[in-house]
């Protein structure tokens, strides 16, 4: 009888909490009458310490995290509609831009640093603080009219380094042959599998794009704060900014302050008395009031299509590309009277070359009976510029990664890896020579080899040809550009790889002056995964973003080191990928 009661009232506790659950759920998912009124004389507060996404999620939940902590991303949309709204907002006065270090690439600082400018000139004010910045943090504070450090605190000022990862050491210690196939001598996407170190066209290549984006930060950094290129550089190569004191002294930062007297500073800039309470407006509530302009209806729409992520085939998710996803958004775009112009906003390092050729040709047929824009993020290469290739309008980042036009393909030999470190063997049965090709059981031979790399070329003159026929250009001077090289966005303009500086805003805006709109609706494609689903997945531990926010928070810097293997485990087919997995500090 004592079991019957105990499991009775476990049975009862267990459906009153299931039961508390789907009204939570419920509430959550109801839409909300009610939007957010921001109060008179507010700041609008910034802080940039999460990941940034192209675009946010749905998910109602998405802020709730069931380990304690709250990592979810934002979305770069979100970030870039509410600074719009901020310049017209009489209550909002200014800005708090309160940031050490950002979770983004360098174009998405740059897209959200040109939104800080534009705000700017309605005259608010914008004032940054932190205990320390990072390079890439500071260059987005230099648009404040005030830089305030803590004063024990400082600012990272040493040049950019590129630090690429190379695994041969580990084939070999694992007896793995790494049988590999490409074209393009930049091509350098298989150089960990069989280098220890940067071969000198990679080398190269790789120098000439982060000098590109360390000159163009300094560039920004020199004009928002008049010290000379010259004298940034020969700060950071003798070390000079040790402490907060060199900040203020070689004029990086205008004070040294404690947080409650950069309080006491906004109180002084919007008119309130010693300690009284700041209206701040976090982004998140910000989101929640309605943006006029956005919300006048028309009938005439432009379609922005999300290609985000590594390029795949079949239907993908937010997270990467499916070929099967973007090419029906792209033809629904085609095909919708009321879309009067398409822009595709490209944020990918590539994958597979099958999948971005059928991308490629929803592009050119969507192009035929509108204007298809692309907008570049933090990198459209290889692949990721495939898709791009076929558009009437290219615009990028100056510090977008671009190009990487090349291909390869890896085959990897397990035979003695198999036998020597598990004793494992295989045996095989064929009906003709070679019906075993791609098992990872034997070495390719070498008329194999020559079959294998005769497809790899086809697809990379397939691929330069597209380029050729988008860019109105010869097959020649595309292959002297191509060759698997990465550029920056400025190189790229140069080349004729893009043809104008600038971001998703400006690509909207270009596509609406090209169709003559005046008044015009945005539709977001393709549409993003069902918010109950996803909250029901997370419940279940099947989130990718809570997969990948525990991983980062449990390997730290050793993060990079497993997506870059997990890519390598995904990759099929030739790819059309970029080059090498780098990171930027």
């Amino acid at each position: 009888m004592k079991n019957f009661f105990i499991s009775f009232l476990g049975s009862l506790v267990a459906m009153f909490v299931a039961t508390l659950l789907f009204v939570l759920i419920l509430v959550a998912l109801i839409p909300e009458d009610k939007k957010f009124t921001v109060k008179e004389n507010s700041i609008l507060h910034i802080e940039l310490n999460k990941p940034i996404n192209e675009r946010a999620g749905k998910n109602p939940f998405e802020n709730i995290s069931f380990d304690g902590g709250n990592n979810m991303p934002v979305g770069l949309n979100d970030i870039m509609e509410n600074l719009q709204k901020a310049v017209a907002d009489s209550s909002i006065k200014g800005i708090f831009l309160d940031i050490s270090w950002i979770d983004a690439g360098m174009a998405t600082v740059e897209e959200i640093r040109n939104g800080l400018l534009e705000f700017k000139k309605s005259g608010k004010f914008i004032v940054a603080y932190s205990e320390i910045l990072t390079q890439k943090a500071y260059y987005l504070a230099t648009v404040a009219d005030k830089i305030y450090v803590n004063p024990q605190g400082g600012i990272e000022h040493i040049g950019l380094s590129a630090r690429l990862m190379f695994f041969k050491g580990l084939l070999d210690k694992l007896e793995i042959e790494a049988q590999i196939f490409r074209y393009g001598k930049f091509k350098s996407a298989i150089e960990p599998f069989m280098l220890d170190k940067m071969s000198d066209p990679n080398r190269e290549q790789v120098e000439k794009y982060i000098g590109s984006l360390w000159s163009h930060m300094l560039d920004g950094v020199s004009k928002q704060r008049s010290i000379s290129v010259e004298t940034l550089n020969k700060l950071a190569d003798d070390m000079t900014i040790q402490d907060a004191g060199d900040c203020v002294e070689h004029k990086l930062a205008d004070d040294t302050l404690y947080k409650d007297q950069v309080l006491a500073e906004l109180r002084t800039r919007i008119g309130l008395k010693e300690n009284a309470k700041i209206n701040f407006v976090e982004m998140g509530k910000y989101t929640k009031v309605p943006n006029k302009a956005k919300d006048k209806l028309s009938k005439n729409k432009i379609a922005v299509i999300y290609a985000v992520g590594s390029i795949e085939g079949g239907e993908g998710s937010d997270e990467t590309i499916g070929s099967e996803r973007i090419s029906k958004a792209i033809r629904d775009a085609r095909t919708d009277s009321t879309v009067k112009a398409i822009v595709l906003r490209v944020n990918s390092p590539g994958g597979s070359a099958l999948a971005s050729d059928v991308m490629w040709r929803e592009v050119v047929l969507a192009n035929k009976v509108k204007p298809v824009i692309v907008s570049m993020g933090d990198v459209a290469a290889s692949g990721g510029y495939y898709i791009s290739c076929g558009a009437d309008r290219i615009f990028a980042q100056p510090n977008t990664i671009t190009g990487s036009i090349g291909v390869f393909g890896l085959m990897p030999n397990l035979k003695n890896f198999y036998s020597s470190k598990f004793g494992i063997t295989f045996d095989t049965a064929n009906t003709n020579k070679h019906s075993d090709l791609g098992s990872p059981n034997r070495p390719i031979s070498a008329d194999e080899g020559s079959v294998i790399q005769n497809g790899v070329d086809n697809i990379y003159h397939v691929f330069i040809g597209r380029v050729a026929a988008g860019r109105k250009m010869s097959t020649a001077s595309i292959d002297s550009i191509g060759q698997g090289r990465v550029w920056s966005g400025v190189d790229a303009l140069k080349i004729g790889l893009v043809d104008e500086l600038g971001g998703l805003d400006d690509a909207i805006k270009y596509a609406a002056t090209k169709v003559k709109l005046e008044e015009y609706r945005l539709l977001n494609w393709p549409k993003q995964k069902d918010p109950f689903e996803e909250f029901m997945n997370e419940l279940k531990g099947e989130s990718d973003e809570q997969a990948r926010t525990f991983l980062k928070k449990e390997l730290g810097e050793q993060y990079d080191i497993w997506v870059a293997l997990k890519k390598i485990t995904n990759m099929k087919g030739v790819q059309a990928r970029l080059p090498f997995e780098m990171i930027i500090e």
